[in-house]
């Protein structure tokens, strides 16, 4: 990496004027500020940092929490109230679904419009243009105008039309999540080819899974402040405690106690580039439902699920959750982790068990979460939160989620 950053930010703040009335506007102009008629919302506040050259950054919080303002400072599209920004080389953008595009236009002209404010010259964009329409998958809907598309089409588009100019800087603000699996899967594999070239990516998203597996340094906005700045697994752990520590446990509905499983089996084939979950059964010493109770260090979990993928891909990679209400994951097995190797007949399909013996849970109310993703689980082809709940009864006081394996040495002393 080059020592020179690619993004420069000193003591960035971002302050908007709310109005509780429209004609408190006219007030405020007419008194020439002498009194005031608004209130400050800070959306920003004195914010620094800096991305290195080929860096992937990530950036997490909760809604409202200044991620959005924080980009668009970035990227030009917003002026700071006070603090500056510095930002080397050509930057692209998916900062909401569609933006910039004309609603009037073509797919075609859109593209030609939106390439040409990124900065390449019309013959650049003739040269690119079938590589574009290509990736977006799009081709009969490109002369179409952009109000009639889906918004998926809409992403696609935007997605194909950002990355393809060749920037420096690539920016995204969970537009991906839009996609179709197939599309997402090559939008990610984009990304990460861009990352490997060398290119500067601000990556921000909710998925704190993915922003911990893909990005070099993670920033932590709360209240428009910078939070904590640093290496991944310290800013999404932390910031995991601390969503755990403000959550409200949700009341999960009780399910039939009968012998039940998931299915989520579709009528169509698997779509190409994609893998889904068939069939999923969750089963505490052989009794198989969607409510099952246990007792701490008594009971054997399995989880049995089948899947079909895309036989042209690379085997899925299985991981199952078990997490302590909503606030909190306690434990997870994932295949690729444990050099687990999935297994699957030419069609693409397999099945998989994972057996949790003597579970070691104590007294609570878990749920059994069933997750499908592409080989270096950045991609999240399919996921069940909730395939089973599990609630642990003990009649021992003593708080905990887990119990360890320990011993006891006591001796009389002199």
């Amino acid at each position: 990496m080059s020592s020179e950053p690619a993004i420069s930010v000193k003591n960035l703040s971002k302050c908007y004027q709310l109005y509780a009335q429209s004609h408190d506007r006219l007030k405020q102009f007419l008194w020439r500020g002498k009194r005031q008629f608004f209130r400050e919302f800070w959306a920003l506040r004195d914010v620094s940092f800096e991305v290195a050259k080929g860096e992937v950054l990530g950036i997490i919080g909760r809604n409202g929490a200044g991620k959005s303002t924080l980009l668009q400072l970035l990227c030009g599209t917003l002026t700071p109230s006070s603090g500056s920004v510095q930002v080397r080389g050509r930057v692209a953008a998916l900062l909401e679904l569609g933006a910039g595009f004309n609603p009037e236009f073509s797919g075609r002209e859109n593209v030609f419009m939106s390439a040409a404010i990124l900065g390449l010259t019309p013959s650049e964009i003739e040269s690119r243009f079938e590589e574009i329409v290509d990736f977006s998958g799009i081709r009969e809907f490109i002369d179409q105008p952009v109000k009639t598309y889906s918004s998926g089409m809409y992403v696609r588009l935007a997605f194909s039309v950002a990355t393809s100019v060749d920037p420096d800087i690539l920016v995204v603000d969970e537009a991906l999540s839009v996609g179709d699996g197939e599309f997402a899967r090559k939008s990610f594999d984009r990304i990460r080819a861009m990352k490997e070239a060398g290119k500067t990516i601000l990556f921000c998203s909710h998925s704190l899974f993915q922003v911990e597996a893909f990005c070099d340094r993670v920033l932590w906005l709360d209240h428009g402040c910078l939070k904590l700045f640093g290496a991944p697994q310290e800013v999404v752990q932390r910031y995991s405690i601390h969503l755990a520590g403000d959550a409200q446990v949700e009341k999960i509905l009780p399910q039939a106690e009968s012998v039940e499983s998931v299915s989520v089996t579709p009528a169509n084939p698997v779509p190409k580039g994609h893998a889904r979950l068939s069939q999923i059964e969750v089963s505490l010493d052989g009794t198989v439902g969607r409510l099952l109770r246990g007792k701490p260090g008594e009971n054997n979990l399995s989880i049995r699920l089948q899947f079909d993928s895309d036989p042209q891909l690379p085997a899925p990679v299985v991981g199952v959750t078990l997490d302590f209400g909503t606030l909190i994951t306690v434990t997870c097995a994932v295949s690729r982790s444990d050099n687990v190797l999935i297994e699957r007949n030419e069609l693409g399909r397999g099945e998989v068990i994972i057996d949790f013996p003597a579970l070691a849970l104590r007294k609570g109310e878990y749920l059994v979460g069933v997750h499908l993703t592409c080989e270096d689980v950045i991609h999240i082809y399919d996921s069940v939160p909730v395939a089973a709940t599990l609630q642990i009864e003990d009649r021992l006081p003593e708080p905990g989620l887990v119990n360890l394996p320990l011993g006891w040495h006591t001796q009389a002393v002199d």
